[in-house]
């Protein structure tokens, strides 16, 4: 069973700074029918201005996500965590029981492109803490763990019962998205076109994937896509 998302549906949020596509309900944006799949509640694609940014604000029990398709994050938390997030790495902050940080556009002459992305944690009050590991090289193509519940092969360590897989496609290459009957899986296609069957996705769309093991999912370009098994 495929639920399909598509990337015009969404919520969007636009500023002189910032313009946020919204694949689930955030902030003005409301939509009782898109409140997320599973603990996967949000999944924000945000293009910032140079030298713009998220000044300091807080989070609390909440694991957030954040992937850069192009340009580079300035990142600074309460817990320590700090550094510039690229293409190809994947930053992880547990914001537990309580975590303010900043976002900015780590340049003064080129966009901004990422991906922020919010899960649920499995139980409230954990301590806030950051982590980032690069798990892409440029030109490196293939699927990627890069978030898991045990930190499985270099995983970063995600305080829920839930896993994040990155992959990078050529046009024509296929990958199979392994999910257990009992799970729920979210693909969102970051950008390129893919098919999954006989359905195919453009950039910004999402499919939710039910009762189903192994769907094979073709690159009909160069692709990049993340993909979520949840409970």
């Amino acid at each position: 069973m495929l639920d399909v998302y598509q990337a015009d549906s969404r919520g969007r949020s636009r500023f002189d700074w910032l313009d946020s596509r919204h694949t689930f309900s955030f902030g003005g944006y409301v939509d009782p029918e898109r409140m997320g799949v599973s603990v996967l509640r949000v999944i924000n694609d945000d293009r910032v201005a140079p030298g713009a940014g998220f000044a300091p604000h807080g989070h609390r029990d909440m694991e957030i996500v954040s992937y850069v398709l192009e340009g580079g994050i300035a990142h600074r938390d309460s817990s320590g965590g700090e550094g510039v997030l690229t293409p190809g790495e994947v930053q992880l902050m547990s914001a537990g029981t309580g975590i303010t940080h900043s976002e900015f556009n780590a340049s003064r002459d080129e966009p901004l492109h990422f991906l922020q992305i919010w899960i649920r944690p499995a139980r409230p009050g954990s301590p806030p803490g950051y982590q980032q590991a690069r798990f892409f090289h440029d030109g490196e193509r293939g699927i990627k763990l890069v978030a898991a519940p045990d930190g499985l092969l270099g995983a970063l360590r995600i305080h829920q019962d839930a896993r994040l897989y990155i992959a990078r496609l050529a046009a024509g290459e296929h990958i199979g998205l392994s999910l257990d009957s009992s799970r729920v899986g979210y693909l969102h296609l970051a950008r390129g076109e893919v098919a999954i069957g006989g359905t195919r996705l453009g950039a910004g769309d999402g499919a939710r994937l039910l009762r189903t093991a192994d769907p094979l999912v073709t690159a009909r370009a160069d692709s990049e896509l993340l993909f979520f098994d949840l409970p």
